[in-house]
């Protein structure tokens, strides 16, 4: 009896997670993480800003990245992100919406 083989890509089926995010959905974070603190240090340490508006200088972008990323894209669908802010900007539609249609006179 000989056993068969096939390849079945199942480790391609899944982008993986990394703490509790979706594929790479972790490196913006850790990324303005670390821009966070080169902003503190910089700003609290060099330019000798008090530390605490160094400090909520520098959780700005770290804030809006974790927002962006937990709030748009994990668990979403690709692209979600940009449609979201489309519609909430309010241009761009991709479909006319019935409520602003014009009527055209045949």
């Amino acid at each position: 009896m000989d056993l068969r083989f096939t390849d079945t890509n199942s480790s391609d089926d899944t982008a993986g997670r990394a703490f509790g995010l979706d594929g790479n959905l972790y490196l913006p974070v850790v990324v303005t993480g670390v821009g966070g603190l080169g902003l503190f240090g910089l700003l609290g340490l060099v330019i000798r800003f008090p530390l605490t508006v160094a400090g909520v200088v520098a959780m700005v972008p770290c804030a809006l990245t974790l927002l962006w990323v937990l709030l748009l894209r994990r668990g979403k669908p690709a692209g979600y992100d940009r449609d979201k802010l489309e519609d909430l900007i309010g241009s761009g539609h991709f479909g006319p919406v019935a409520g602003t249609q014009q009527e055209v006179a045949p």
